[in-house]
């Protein structure tokens, strides 16, 4: 693996597993993210929230019902409590009509879990709750993968917790919204407060300036990557506007988009 994290090397176009290989598999699952790995994504990204007894875990949504038909917040259970869920219970590729994944054994992977199951391989870190934010840190230090770490959120305050530490911080909306109009009016920033920005194409239902930002922030030294990206042909529009990296449900066909 790369001593620099490819989602920070402005060189490259990296292709991430969102969610793993989302598309064929349960996501934020270990089958999921050994699926995108053995496909040859350069990074993976996954969401983290914090159980009642301060585990950090991997997913989505706040509670259990799309991804398992549990009911349940996260943050009202525990581990243990968890860790009876079927992951796999919901996931069907045809509408309903099968589910393969169904009563395999899949569960909702610990952070730890994750790390330790993919040594060394660079992953973005999604915060969903600020809450998560401390014992997300405590678990990347402890495990020793700072250098292939980002962490990102859209809440403010699940950020401030990693200042000072050598995990790579994402930009948040508040980083991002007062560059738009000055990368639009033809500013180049040197000098920003995060290392790279993951963004939509839309944000309530508005166009982000995407080439603008990147044609702005590349003095800087800072890489932008859009989510979520399913078709080969936005993905090249994307690579050639200036846009490092997609993220992608569907790596496998990203990954032939870039290298035809």
């Amino acid at each position: 693996m790369p001593d620099f994290h490819p989602l920070l090397d402005p060189s490259v176009r990296p292709v991430v597993g969102h969610r793993g290989n989302c598309a064929h598999a349960p996501e934020n699952t270990l089958v999921s993210f050994r699926q995108a790995v053995a496909l040859g994504v350069d990074a993976l990204e996954f969401d983290v929230r914090l159980t009642r007894d301060g585990e950090v875990v991997v997913v989505h949504d706040p509670t259990l019902t799309r991804t398992t038909g549990v009911a349940g917040e996260v943050r009202d259970m525990t581990l243990a409590e968890l860790r009876d869920a079927d992951a796999g219970a919901t996931f069907s590729r045809d509408q309903g009509r099968s589910f393969p994944y169904r009563g395999l054994g899949i569960g909702i992977p610990t952070l730890a879990e994750v790390l330790e199951e993919l040594p060394q391989f660079p992953v973005l870190i999604e915060l969903k709750v600020a809450e998560v934010a401390a014992a997300t840190r405590r678990v990347i230090e402890r495990m020793g993968a700072e250098a292939r770490c980002i962490v990102a959120s859209s809440v403010e305050a699940a950020i401030p917790p990693f200042e000072g530490s050598r995990i790579a911080i994402g930009a948040t909306p508040g980083h991002v919204a007062p560059l738009l109009l000055p990368a639009l009016m033809g500013r180049r920033f040197q000098a920003l407060p995060f290392r790279t920005m993951s963004l939509p194409r839309m944000w309530r239902g508005i166009p982000v300036p995407l080439a603008a930002l990147a044609r702005a922030t590349r003095p800087a030294g800072a890489t932008l990557h859009v989510w979520t990206i399913n078709d080969p042909a936005t993905a090249k529009r994307l690579w050639m506007r200036g846009v490092h990296g997609i993220l992608s449900d569907d790596p496998a066909a990203m990954l032939a988009a870039r290298d035809s």
